[in-house]
């Protein structure tokens, strides 16, 4: 956990932007395509602190960006080749673009000013998207990445944001992966060393004492 100082200047509400990954009504909704990684996103309290990690960058003018992950019905242009893609395809739950299942979930309010950044191939919500661009665009520095999960997409994230040269931050409680066990260790022993590791509740103060200029 980095001084309190220096988070603050970090997550600067000018030069900072969250983004929730997969946080979409398929994968931790309670028509999950992932029932065991819902049920942890929500019974840990995960989901719970995205949403408030959400609606305090709406108040202090943070950016918000929803990386949705989807599939068109024909699979066009979707990977097939690692195991993960070709067990999705085989889901009874399908993300498929225009349904329910790739909505961003309850309880994150998506106001009119957030970003939905929807991706049909591979394993990153920045790599082949246009987050990058966005965020380059709108003179982010620091991304704050939450969400799920701590298996692959969130590490993906992080990874992708450091080399792209913006810092990352991980409220560490505001992630879930499965089984419960992995997420710290993954936080501990990989993101860690990448990333500022915090909590929802420093990331809310931060905002809190640094209310969007005028």
């Amino acid at each position: 956990m980095p001084p309190k100082n220096q988070l603050v200047e970090q997550l600067d509400p000018d030069t900072t932007a969250l983004l929730t990954v997969e946080c979409q009504q398929g994968v931790v909704g309670p028509g999950s395509a992932l029932p065991e990684l819902a049920d942890q996103a929500r019974s840990s309290g995960a989901l719970d602190r995205v949403a408030l990690l959400v609606a305090a960058a709406h108040r202090a003018g943070v950016q918000v960006l929803h990386a949705v992950a989807e599939r068109r019905p024909d699979g066009r242009g979707a990977n097939s080749n690692a195991r993960l893609f070709q067990a999705a395809g085989r889901l009874p739950v399908q993300q498929h673009r225009g349904t329910d299942a790739v909505r961003v979930a309850a309880p994150i309010e998506v106001a009119a000013e957030d970003l939905i950044v929807r991706r049909l191939h591979g394993l990153s919500p920045l790599a082949g998207t246009d987050v990058d661009a966005l965020l380059r665009n709108l003179g982010c520095r620091t991304l704050v990445v939450t969400g799920v999960s701590a298996n692959i997409a969130v590490p993906n994230a992080v990874f992708d944001a450091v080399n792209l040269g913006y810092a990352a931050v991980v409220p560490s409680d505001a992630i879930a992966g499965v089984p419960a066990e992995y997420t710290p260790a993954m936080i501990r022993n990989t993101l860690a060393l990448v990333a500022t590791i915090t909590r929802t509740d420093d990331v809310l103060a931060c905002w809190q004492e640094r209310p969007v200029r005028e």
